[in-house]
């Protein structure tokens, strides 16, 4: 009976290998294995993850790399700032509008306004919009108009004109920030309409795209610029000389 129970030499034992004993659930190469593939399609995803942030952070510096590499210095103005708010199912949600001008001193300008819940932001975004509209506005000596012009719009009423050299940019508000950010330094207006300070703006700008100098108006004629300053009963001298100093 004891023989029975004896199990023969060079028999593997249940639950064990043949070799060296050692139990079967210790072997599981399927298993490593799946693990490992595992891992490394979890590591991939998250090299493609990185490579994405990468390609995207590269691409948000190299705009900022070129805004440098531009050299531009912008002058930037603030105009007003209100505040605004939104009635909503819980009540109300306020928020900001910024009015900001911006010039580059040297006879560009723009305009432009924007909303969000902060004031820093709303700045931001208004002086993206205002350096997307800048206008070019033709300066006599650099100085101040080549003439008189009038601008409207909506209750906005605006009389512009040029000015000697010393008297000043004599204008309100709204308008001095335009007159600053745009390179004038000798000029007088007059606001006869509305003091909001969006439509006053907009009229000064109204009036400022109206402006045309000597140089424009003899290309279009086929006329050379002494001729036309010379019919203001000044000296064909003085008319050269005013000729010759003209630039745009």
């Amino acid at each position: 009976m004891a023989d029975e129970n004896k199990t023969p030499e060079g028999a593997a034992q249940p639950g064990t290998t043949g070799e060296g004993n050692q139990p079967e659930a210790a072997v599981a190469p399927e298993n490593k294995t799946g693990g490992n593939e595992r891992q490394s399609r979890g590591g991939n995803r998250g090299g493609r993850d990185n490579r994405g942030g990468g390609r995207d952070g590269g691409r948000g510096r190299g705009r900022g790399r070129r805004d440098q590499d531009q050299g531009e210095e912008l002058i930037e103005k603030l105009v007003h700032i209100n505040r605004v708010s939104k009635t909503v199912k819980g009540g109300k949600r306020f928020g900001f509008a910024a009015l900001v001008v911006v010039g580059d001193g040297k006879g560009r300008a723009g305009f432009g306004k924007g909303k969000a819940r902060e004031v820093p932001e709303a700045i931001t975004k208004a002086t993206a919009a205002a350096k997307k509209k800048m206008v070019r506005i033709p300066l006599r000596e650099g100085r101040t108009l080549h003439h008189d012009g009038k601008g409207q719009f909506g209750a906005g009423n605006v009389t512009l004109r040029s000015a000697p050299p010393g008297t000043g940019i004599i204008a309100g508000g709204p308008m001095r920030a335009i007159f600053e950010s745009l390179g004038v330094s000798d000029v007088v207006t007059k606001s006869n309409g509305t003091s909001n300070p969006y439509n006053m703006i907009r009229a000064t700008f109204v009036a400022l795209g109206e402006q045309t100098s000597p140089k424009a108006v003899s290309q279009r004629r086929g006329k050379k610029v002494a001729d036309l300053l010379g019919r203001g009963g000044a000296s064909e001298a003085e008319a050269q000389a005013d000729a010759a100093a003209v630039t745009e």
